[in-house]
């Protein structure tokens, strides 16, 4: 019986494709390489050809050589995490998704194996991480040009260097971007046990400004509230605590928050709004309960309120990523004094289906899974 074959056209972090016959008969990899003087390893990566269930749509393949071209940087990735967004956009439903068939992940961090001829700024080992983070992280090796990546230094954690380009840098941008905000001041959040809800604890702390944090209920709670407390939180409440219709009396000696931060919406949100002082602002980031916003008109009208937005991905395609890199300088920079952090979990890239099932919350609740390559 002749052998079947189909193309499978990979599209890779600098946006280049390569192609290769999968052989069902042979089960053999043909490359179909353009002349090139350089090539990057073979990789492997985790692929999806149709949008779905991250489970089920995804598998762990041989990867090509991919060309490296004068201005091209090849990197051996060392280590890239399972985010929400990463999963939403496997599943097909987040804003932003790269052309099918793809290789998952968005951001890293890994060091130079090798570049081309008119690399200047980067030496073999340099660690360094994409920036801005673009989708195509979880494969061994990756190739794009030098001035998409960004040099770090190599004393940070991999696993804190990994995942500071996008809830770290989220926390801080918001922080920064909305009210400008003096020591003594407050801040409101709920999904404050995320890793952008940690940091913004943490950051808050550095700069004298106070947190008020929410947290879903859940077993355990007392037990979580104290973590955060350790992290720098001033109050920590579950959701039903805040089924009242006057919420002020659990400010105690703080002030009013002037800006308030929701990743949860529905009830959740309206607790946030509550606590917002006279002309406060709430910024939306995410909605994982997946219910809406709601708004009373007498907030808007008497305490004249201010909803805002904020997409890390759409300010990443401005000119202003590459001035977010001085921020992410200064984030590694207080991971690597530890003055920043929050939990994860390494796991070896050959585990990945086990770290793709923690992170579904199959089996139950797990920090951040790191795959580590």
């Amino acid at each position: 019986m002749a052998a079947s074959a189909r193309i499978l056209v990979l599209k890779h972090l600098h946006g280049r494709t390569s192609c290769y016959f999968n052989s069902v008969r042979s089960n053999r990899m043909v490359s179909i390489r353009a002349y090139s003087s350089k090539l990057s390893p073979p990789s492997k990566g985790v692929v999806y050809e149709q949008y779905g269930s991250p489970d089920e749509v995804t598998r762990v393949i041989d990867l090509p050589p991919v060309e490296i071209k004068e201005n091209d940087v090849c990197v051996k990735m060392l280590a890239s995490p399972i985010n929400p967004s990463d999963i939403n956009r496997i599943q097909g439903v987040y804003p932003v998704r790269p052309p099918l068939p793809a290789v998952g992940g968005y951001e890293g961090v890994g060091k130079v194996h090798d570049f081309g001829s008119a690399v200047k700024g980067l030496s073999l080992g340099d660690l360094i991480i994409p920036s801005p983070p673009s989708s195509g992280a979880w494969q061994t090796y990756v190739v794009k040009e030098e001035s998409l990546w960004h040099k770090i230094d190599k004393d940070v954690p991999l696993e804190f260097a990994s995942t500071v380009t996008v809830n770290p840098l989220t926390a801080l941008l918001m922080l920064d971007d909305f009210v400008t905000l003096n020591p003594g001041d407050a801040i409101v959040q709920n999904g404050s046990t995320s890793i952008v809800g940690q940091c913004v604890i943490q950051l808050a702390k550095l700069r004298g400004v106070h947190s008020i944090n929410i947290i879903r209920d859940r077993a355990g709670a007392e037990d979580v509230k104290e973590r955060l407390k350790k992290l720098g939180a001033d109050e920590v409440y579950t959701e039903s605590q805040l089924e009242v219709k006057n919420v002020k009396g659990f400010l105690g000696a703080l002030p009013e928050p002037a800006l308030g931060f929701n990743c949860v919406g529905g009830n959740s949100s309206s607790s946030v709004l509550k606590f917002l002082r006279q002309g406060g602002t709430m910024v939306t980031y995410g909605g994982m309960s997946k219910k809406p916003v709601t708004v009373s008109t007498s907030a808007f009208i008497f305490k004249d309120l201010t909803l805002r937005g904020f997409w890390l991905q759409k300010l990443m395609n401005t000119d202003r990523a590459v001035d977010c890199r001085v921020m992410i300088d200064y984030l590694l920079s207080l991971m690597r004094d530890g003055k920043l952090k929050y939990e994860m979990e390494l796991v070896p890239f050959d585990k990945f289906v086990v770290a793709l099932d923690k992170a579904l919350g199959k089996l139950g609740s797990h920090p951040k899974q790191i795959l580590k390559f």
